[in-house]
């Protein structure tokens, strides 16, 4: 029941991950809550969940970079 539950709540995130690449929205966040609830049962999901957490990483650092020498 609670690994049925699990892929319920990562099914409605990456439904609304799909929905907010239409519309504005935090997509990549529901894509990554929707990793996250998977990657519990399943071992591929913890390794798409680990590589998707490396390039949000690198990502904020090159902006953070780039705003720093901004201001």
């Amino acid at each position: 029941m609670k690994k049925f539950a699990m892929n319920l709540l990562a099914g409605l995130c990456a439904l609304l991950a799909i929905v907010f690449i239409v519309v504005p929205g935090p997509s990549i966040l529901f894509l990554l809550g929707a990793l996250l609830c998977l990657s519990i049962n399943y071992p591929w999901a913890r390794a798409w969940l680990k590589k998707g957490q490396i390039c949000f990483k690198t990502a904020c650092v090159q902006l953070d970079k780039r705003f720093r020498k901004t201001f």
